[in-house]
């Protein structure tokens, strides 16, 4: 299998945007006849004659996501532990230099948050962290994980980029997955977004994931911060890379998360906004390319959107959603938000909106057979 690096490299932008431009409502619509798409094909539905072919391109959708999924959406909730952080990232809330209540919890902390998160229902959980290793390390991760794993069937980690040893130490305390936002592929741009920090990496951020799934990763899930590049720039790449991921590793569950940029603590000018039309296109265009990779759709969304966006592909929602440290257990104080969320729905106003829409909210869809402790049955 050739480097991801080199598969970008046939990619340029350029291409990109002559395909964006000029593919015909032939080709989507030959498109639409194929079984297995190839890059060439997803781009052309990311097109801008795409755009005017959207009702064929979601009855496709629609029946892949039935086809592969059934009428099952997989519920989680985010779980902040530290919002410390080194890096100077123009776009976050997190940035070093916005003044906000910094915390960070010890594992006692995280073990009444997550306490309380499990309590009201939830199984599956994303813990998320700062940028500041000597806090935030590794091993502190592994132990708010060990401390907490009798609460969960999964535990997922949105954290900064780590070595294959540290990513396998995770596994071997209990996390089953990883998110990577790669935020950009423009390597330009995201020198520019990331000027002070450890984030500057572009290519030890980008080969993240693998390093997980070489570490014994059961799933990954990669996307880009909408809003920041070019439309047909960033998804095409998102998509490029999920593919190139779930060829390299199938024995690894490749999924795709779609944030588009909200607002935060600080100003940064969103020069790329992605507006709704658009951003169903990109949903999709990703179902009809991969068709059995989940995709995932957060809180950034409203409500309306979120729900309109499981029928086409989305797989995978957030639910009783807090983007701040702390607050949830009985001792813990809290701090500002990450972002700024949309749909405030708990768990339970989830779980009966998906009933309304006719599908069925999963809350744990596996169990670790290694498991002795039944707190999360």
């Amino acid at each position: 299998m050739q480097a991801l690096s080199e598969l970008f490299a046939k990619w340029p932008s350029e291409r990109r945007r002559d395909v964006y431009e000029n593919a015909s409502k032939e080709q989507v619509l030959r498109v639409l006849d194929k079984q297995i798409l190839d890059p060439m094909d997803f781009l052309t539905l990311l097109s801008k004659s795409a755009l005017e072919l959207l009702e064929p391109i979601a009855q496709k959708a629609h029946s892949l996501t039935l086809r592969y999924f059934g009428r099952a959406v997989n519920l989680f909730t985010p779980l902040y532990i530290s919002n410390i952080c080194t890096n100077q990232c123009r776009y976050c809330g997190f940035n070093a230099k916005n003044h906000l209540t910094r915390i960070h919890l010890s594992v006692d902390e995280a073990f009444q948050e997550a306490k309380a998160l499990h309590d009201v229902g939830h199984r599956h959980i994303l813990l998320l962290t700062g940028d500041a290793p000597k806090l935030s390390s590794p091993s502190y991760m592994a132990d708010v994980v060990r401390a907490i794993k009798p609460f969960f069937a999964s535990i997922g980690i949105e954290v900064y980029s780590l070595t294959e040893q540290d990513y396998a130490m995770l596994v071997q305390a209990g996390v089953d997955n990883m998110t990577m936002f790669q935020e950009t592929y423009d390597p330009t741009l995201y020198e520019w977004l990331h000027p002070v920090g450890p984030k500057h990496d572009y290519h030890y951020r980008l080969n993240a994931p693998e390093r997980a799934a070489k570490a014994g990763m059961r799933s990954l899930g990669v996307g880009a911060l909408l809003g920041l590049a070019p439309y047909e720039q960033d998804t095409f790449a998102t998509g490029l890379h999920a593919w190139w991921l779930s060829r390299s590793y199938p024995g690894v569950d490749i999924g795709i998360s779609i944030p588009r940029i909200c607002p935060h603590e600080g100003e940064f000018t969103v020069n790329n906004a992605v507006d709704d039309r658009h951003f169903v296109q990109y949903v999709m265009a990703l179902r009809c390319f991969l068709p059995r990779s989940p995709i995932t759709c957060s809180t950034r969304e409203s409500a309306f959107m979120r729900d309109h966006l499981i029928p086409l592909g989305v797989t995978r929602v957030s639910a009783g959603v807090s983007t701040a440290v702390g607050g949830r257990g009985s001792d813990t104080q809290t701090s500002e938000g990450q972002f700024e969320i949309t749909d405030h729905r708990s768990l339970s106003q989830m779980i009966q909106a998906i009933h309304d829409l006719g599908y069925q909210a999963v809350i744990k869809d596996w169990e670790d057979p290694t498991a002795t402790n039944s707190a999360c049955a």
